[in-house]
């Protein structure tokens, strides 16, 4: 029997009389029911966050570390309860939604680490002859109402890059999670309540983007948006939200090079990983990977024996490595994107097969830049191999895409590397690892298409807080 939620505004659990069915994405069957959240609900719960902040701000900061650092310990003392409803709801594998959680619970300790590094610092203002007889120094102050939107594949983590941050700093946060990934978001509601969190600081809206994520953006008690999701709704958020902050994180076609150098054994294993982790529904997920001609063979064969080696199947089964992607429809797109390139000559050296949402990991060569699977971010458990004779020519390839979120470099010569960090106009260049890796106190962002600003708890407070100088003259 599908367990009935309600959703959390104003520091009340609310029902809204109508509910969204969240569906287990591996047997199809209806597993929660969450409240479907209309415009009135919206307006309710960011007053209700604009309200709270007025003490909040207030707030010292060692009572909000106190307040993440409860947290913290309260998601790793319902670790398992949470990895199972990830693994339910998002279709990721026990293994990599166990992760997330300790991922997620670090995110909110390195928060509550980082509220009471919240500082400025004094200005020299004679450093300038108009600034003779003044001392100066500037602190950071809260925004006010931080509208978060996420996505469903890091249903805690990329929630709590959100919601610590802005509590860290003193702000109020309205949170409009993924309508396919939202029982996360509730229990995280419940363990900020049990943590002490005031009332009215977190509020929890779900439904769709164009009612509620629109509304949270348009808002003008919203002082800043987080968001993480497609470029097109990027697009479309800019346009929409005015004169206030936004942070978005907006994906990528991810590269990774293997020069003649590399332990191919060691890259092969990290590859097959890298590519197919959460059936490759990761922004940083590897999607394209350029391999010396001169190690080509050698390294398709050791990549298809790791790929092989995976687990497809029942996402909680311990052992499994890779489950459903989110939704049929998606599936299928993947699929019809692989059709077409093996009708413009790209060849399946492993998988390509698809039943409902499950798409077998499918490795691909002799693929063009053309082809979707190349150009476009796949989203989906689909990776392309291409081979080089010069890595510096790899390294424009690699470049000559309209993201630029992370790539990977696997290389032994430290010119070579340093070539890459100074070309690639991307986020993060990984040496001798993939695209994918990322820990959660690091700044993590993209350039070009694939965003704005920069995530990582530091990093996101910095955008999360204004600045305020001040100047006394002592003359």
């Amino acid at each position: 029997m599908a367990e009935t939620w309600k959703t959390y505004v104003d520091g009340r659990w609310v029902d809204t009389g109508e509910q969204i069915d969240v569906i287990d994405k591996y047997s199809g069957e209806v597993f929660a029911k969450v409240p479907k959240c209309d415009r009135d609900m919206v307006e309710e719960a960011i007053l209700s966050a604009k309200s709270a902040f007025a003490d909040f701000k207030k707030y010292p900061a060692h009572k909000r570390a106190e307040v993440l650092e409860k947290a913290y310990l309260k998601i790793l003392d319902r670790q398992d309860e949470i990895a199972e409803t990830i693994c339910k709801e998002a279709g990721k594998a026990w293994k990599y939604s166990l992760n997330e959680v300790l991922r997620g619970a670090e995110t909110f300790k390195f928060a509550a680490e980082e509220a009471k590094r919240i500082h400025g610092e004094t200005i020299p203002l004679d450093a300038s002859k108009f600034g003779e007889n003044r001392r100066g120094y500037y602190y950071r102050e809260p925004l006010g109402v931080v509208g978060a939107i996420t996505p469903f594949n890091f249903p805690l983590n990329l929630v709590g890059h959100k919601v610590a941050p802005a509590i860290a700093a003193g702000n109020s946060v309205v949170l409009k999670p993924a309508s396919t990934t939202p029982v996360t978001s509730l229990i995280l509601a419940e363990i900020l309540e049990d943590c002490g969190l005031p009332k009215g600081v977190f509020n929890v809206v779900i439904g769709s983007g164009s009612v509620v994520g629109d509304m949270i953006v348009t808002h003008p008690e919203c002082k800043k948006i987080s968001f993480t999701g497609s470029p097109e709704v990027g697009d479309q958020i800019t346009k929409k939200a005015g004169i206030k902050k936004v942070t978005l994180e907006l994906g990528n076609n991810s590269a990774t090079i293997i020069d003649e150098d590399a332990d191919l054994k060691k890259a092969a294993a990290r590859c097959a990983a890298s590519a197919f982790a959460n059936s490759g529904q990761v922004c940083i997920s590897l999607q394209r990977i350029y391999v010396h001609k001169n190690v080509l063979k050698q390294f398709e064969e050791l990549f298809v024996e790791e790929v092989n080696k995976l687990k497809f199947g029942n996402p909680l089964e311990k052992d499994c490595d890779v489950g459903p992607m989110i939704e049929e429809s998606e599936a299928e797109r993947a699929e019809t994107w692989v059709k077409e390139a093996v009708k413009e000559g790209a060849q399946v050296i492993a998988g390509g097969k698809r039943e409902g949402r499950m798409l077998e990991p499918t490795v691909l060569t002799n693929v063009t830049d053309e082809m979707k699977v190349m150009c476009m971010e796949v989203f989906a458990p689909v990776v392309s191999i291409v081979s080089f004779d010069d890595y510096y020519e790899a390294v424009k390839l690699v470049e000559n895409s309209d993201y630029g979120l992370q790539a990977g470099i696997y290389t032994n010569n430290i010119k070579k590397a340093y070539y890459a960090i100074d070309n690639l106009d991307v986020g993060g260049v990984m040496i001798n690892d993939t695209s994918i890796f990322r820990v959660d106190h690091m700044p993590y962002g993209g350039n070009k298409m694939s965003g704005i600003g920069r995530e990582g708890v530091k990093f996101a407070i910095e955008d999360m807080t204004n600045i305020k100088m001040v100047v006394f003259n002592i003359g």
